[in-house]
This record gives structure tokens, C-alpha cells and sequence, in this order.
């Protein structure tokens, strides 16, 4: 098992260095000049947006909470088809249409009036969130490595870091897209044939299922958790929040939609994205459910680790090296693209856009995004090492403060021609400042910070662009 890892570890270094012959300008390095084709985009796009969160954090949430988890999966389910099925030709064409890279650029284009302010701003969010959100998933390859192979989480840390900084550094989107789409192939496959062996496990081993679910905690088997009236509500919703955050609010995402050659690679992406998510989700369910009936709810100390629990457990070692590998994808996965992200915000939008104002050194530019990912990742690693927050804690403030500040500002760009360029700013500060509110008062525990952000981020930019602005009627886009 742990030479068939060694073995996946080496080839994406392997197939990242390769592809990173190919990155020559920073629009290669950005969003590979638009020129990679829809399905490894699609596949990208999946790979990025489903990370440590879902092969580690969902099935470990529902293994510990039970059927009331499915409501996530849903959440997610219906935030990915409508990002796709209504949002990503948009992306396209609006990025087209400003010439821009990255989604600060594109506000500062289209809402020029307040361009420096959005464009400090945007990155600021970017990059305080990206930071937890990368280090979640350095964590959490710690912890799949350390279940696996003993090997202390200090260590899985630093050897999932150093990869992914070695390939996304030097190649940036071009590597990045390639290793996702092999990523992808392998998270879909542990996610599809570890349910089926479970099944046929739990059939052939003649496990009475309804015996062992009557034996579990009280609201296991319940899709409120056991809640009724207004509790069961509220349960439901924070669950179906995740929805929002998919809105057009993850760069990491939309860089994706934003890097499509046509519309008809967009059309192609959306049915290979929405036919990955169904089966991942109804996966991940299942092994979180499966789980508890094999093995019980006292199989591991930390929920979590579930998924590493399972494959070590049902499969002969090769094959649960080669699937443990799919989860490990889902974590290096996000961290690349989100290092991505946050670094091309800094170099194209902070050093190009306004130090420069445009007008610098495209050979500059490129070494200052490499060295931005190297930098960001250095300190989300740092923060991984001294964090004892969970994968699922982590991911849903992160989702919040960064889906829930962007998607308001992005629906309102795309199909309101009253939105102005005080509203974008008030949706970032809005979005921001909720998040951290939630984040440090406990109030979580009320109602999710990933609906309460993106509906006060909502109302103060329609209200301030509304104060602020002329009346000009509903956009033809819409």
C-alpha cells in the first residue's frame, strides 16, 4: 500500500513539472490563456471544489451524525448544477468581455469608479480566507497519512505541502488543470467502487442493517436529526446553506468557467461536472452510513478519519493504496488551485493593477505570482501545524467568508444594471465582516454563517447601490 502511494505522489510531481514546460506568460500561469478544453476544465473544476471537505469531512460527518447529513449533499448537489447549468457561460463571456484573469479584475474593469479599493479588498478576502482553507487541506493529508501509515501528521504536512508548492509554483493553471483531471479520475473511482464493495460486504456478511441502525444514537436514522418543528427547520437550512457559497462566490471555481475556449466546452463541462457530483455525493453518503453499520460508531476516535478506516479495512492493500490515493487527490486538489488563486490575486491585481498600474514587466509579473504561491503556501502550512480545528470547521467558516462575500457581488454584476461599484465593495466588507462575527461570537451554533453572510452581503449591496446610483431598470440579462 504505501509503495503504490509513494507511486501516485511521484506521478502527479511527474506529470505537474511535465506540464509546466507549457506556462510562458502569466495568462498561461493564470487561467492557461484559455486554451485547455472543456472536460479537463470540468474535471478540474470538480477535483478543486471537492476537497478534504467531502472525501473526509462529509463522510465523517455523516457517519457521526447520520442521515440528517444528507441535506449537505443536496445543499452542495444544487449549488454545483446551478453554478453550471446557469453560471459558467456567463463567466465565460464576462471574462471575454473585460479581459480579465481574475475576479477582482473583472470587478475593477466592469466598476472602474472604486477599481483600486475592490481590488485591495477582493484580495484581502481572498487571501485571509485561502489561507485556512489550504491549511485545512494540508491538514487533512496529515491526518489520512498518519491514519495510514503511522507516519506523525507533522510530517504527512510538510510532504503534501512540498509537493503541491514544487508543480504549482513553477507551472501554475497548466499543471494545476492536468493534475487535477487525474485527480479527479481517482477521487470518482474511490468514491464509486468503495460504496459498492461496502454493500456487497454488508449483503454477503448478512448483517441485519435495521437491527444495527435501531441500536444507533437517538435521531440517527431521522432526516431532522431526531428535531421537529422549528429546531428540524433550522437544522435543514444551516445543512442546505452550503448552496449559497456555489452562487459564483469561489474564484477557485470560477477561474474554470472563466478559462472555457467556447460555449460549447462549457455545455460539455456541465454534463461531465454534474454526472461526477451526483455519483461522488451519493458515495460519500454512503460510505459515511455504511461505515457505522460494518463497524460501528466507536470504529474511530475522530470521525474524519472514517474513509481511510474503511479502505484499510474492506481492501487488499494495493487497491487501498491506489484509493487512498483518491482522497489525498481531493486535498492537493484544492490547495493548489486556491495557492493559485490567492497568488494571482497578489501579483496581477495588487502588483500589476495598481503598484504598476498595468503597465509592468509580463516576465516580473510571472515570477511574482510563483513567488506568491510558494509564500502563501508557506504560511498556510504553518497555520496547518499549529491548528486543532477540524477539516469541516475550518471549510464551512472559509466557504462562508469567502462564497458568501463573492456570490452576492458576482449575481448582482451578471443580472442587476443598477449594481455599482459602492455595492461591490459592500458586499465584500459585508461578507467579510459577517463571516468574522459568526466566527468569533459562536452564534454558528444559531444559524450558519454560510446563509446569514450571503443574505446580509445581498441586502446592504442592493440597498447602498440603490442610494448610490441611478435608476436604470432591471438588466436585460436577467
Amino acid at each position: 500500500m504505501l509503495s503504490v502511494f509513494v507511486v501516485y505522489l511521484a506521478f502527479t510531481l511527474i506529470l505537474g513539472l511535465w506540464q509546466a514546460r507549457k506556462t510562458k506568460t502569466q495568462a498561461d500561469f493564470v487561467l492557461g490563456s484559455s486554451k485547455l478544453p472543456g472536460w479537463m476544465l470540468a474535471l478540474s473544476e470538480r477535483a478543486t471544489g471537492e476537497s478534504a471537505w467531502l472525501l473526509l469531512g462529509l463522510t465523517g460527518f455523516i457517519f457521526a451524525r447520520g442521515f440528517s447529513g444528507i441535506w449537505v449533499a443536496v445543499g452542495c448537489l444544487l449549488g454545483i448544477i446551478t453554478a453550471w447549468v446557469v453560471l459558467a457561460k456567463k463567466f465565460r463571456q464576462e471574462a471575454a468581455r473585460y479581459n480579465a484573469l481574475t475576479m477582482p479584475e473583472y470587478f475593477s474593469a466592469k466598476f472602474p469608479g472604486d477599481a483600486v479599493t475592490i481590488r485591495i479588498l477582493s484580495t484581502l478576502i481572498i487571501v485571509f480566507f485561502f489561507v485556512f482553507y489550504v491549511g485545512a487541506q494540508f491538514s487533512g493529508a496529515g491526518k489520512t497519512i498518519y491514519q495510514t501509515f503511522g507516519l506523525s501528521p507533522l510530517w504527512g504536512q510538510i510532504i503534501a505541502a512540498v509537493i503541491i508548492l514544487t508543480y504549482a509554483t513553477l507551472g501554475g493553471f497548466v499543471s494545476i488543470v492536468a493534475v487535477d483531471t487525474f485527480q479527479a479520475l481517482l477521487m470518482i473511482t474511490t468514491l464509486v467502487i468503495t460504496p459498492i464493495i461496502m454493500v456487497v460486504k454488508i449483503l454477503t456478511s448478512h448483517i441485519d442493517v435495521g437491527a444495527v441502525l435501531a441500536s444507533a444514537p437517538p435521531g440517527y436514522t431521522s432526516l431532522t436529526g431526531g428535531l421537529s418543528g422549528f429546531a428540524a427547520g433550522i437544522l435543514i437550512f444551516n445543512n442546505l446553506a452550503w448552496f449559497f457559497g456555489y452562487l459564483g462566490g469561489q474564484p477557485q471555481l470560477n477561474a474554470r468557467f472563466m478559462g472555457m475556449k467556447d460555449d460549447a466546452n462549457v455545455r460539455l463541462g456541465r454534463n461531465i461536472a454534474v454526472i461526477w457530483t451526483i455519483l461522488a455525493y451519493s458515495g460519500a453518503f454512503i460510505i459515511g452510513v455504511g461505515a457505522f453499520v460494518l463497524f460501528g460508531g466507536s470504529a474511530v476516535k475522530d470521525p474524519e478519519m472514517i474513509l481511510p478506516h474503511v479502505l484499510t479495512h474492506l481492501f487488499p492493500p494495493w487497491l487501498a493504496g491506489i484509493l487512498l490515493a483518491g482522497a489525498v487527490a481531493a486535498m492537493i486538489s484544492t490547495a493548489e488551485s486556491m495557492l493559485l488563486v490567492a497568488a494571482s490575486s497578489v501579483s496581477e491585481d495588487v502588483y500589476k493593477g495598481i503598484i504598476k498600474k498595468g503597465r509592468a514587466d509580463e516576465r516580473k509579473v510571472l515570477a511574482i505570482s510563483r513567488a506568491a504561491t510558494l509564500g502563501v503556501g508557506l504560511f498556510a502550512l504553518a497555520l496547518s501545524l499549529t491548528t486543532s480545528k477540524l477539516i469541516y470547521t475550518i471549510v464551512s467558516y472559509a466557504w462562508a467568508g469567502i462564497g458568501c462575500s463573492f456570490a452576492p457581488a458576482v449575481l448582482l454584476s451578471f443580472y442587476w444594471d443598477k449594481f455599482n461599484s459602492k455595492g461591490v465593495i459592500t458586499a465584500l466588507v459585508a461578507g467579510l465582516v459577517t463571516t468574522v462575527v459568526w466566527m468569533v461570537t459562536g452564534l454558528e451554533k444559531v444559524i450558519t454563517a454560510r446563509a446569514v453572510t450571503f443574505f446580509v452581503a445581498m441586502g446592504l449591496a442592493i440597498l447602498v447601490s440603490l442610494l448610490t446610483g441611478e435608476k436604470r431598470g432591471l438588466s436585460r440579462n436577467l
